[in-house]
């Protein structure tokens, strides 16, 4: 299909997730990258309760505190 077509598929509202190739999506800025950190006993048992009062994973309360506080320098 050519991208003249795809556009106005797209701005008339319809669905044109068929015609794109989802997997070599990327999401700019987003790519995961695998790090191994350490911490301490006493910190893992605060972020597993910390995770268990919210329902979500550890991983998910690490990435959302460090997010907070990255976003924070960024703007101060």
């Amino acid at each position: 299909m050519k991208a003249k077509n795809l556009d106005k598929k797209f701005d008339e509202g319809k669905d044109i997730t068929k015609y794109l190739d989802l997997s070599k999506m990327r999401r700019p800025k987003q790519e995961q990258k695998r790090v191994n950190v350490d911490f301490p006993v006493w910190m893992i048992h605060s972020l597993d309760k910390e995770a268990r009062r919210l329902g979500v994973p550890r991983q998910s309360v690490i990435k959302i505190w460090l997010a907070e506080k990255l976003e924070h320098k960024l703007v101060h």
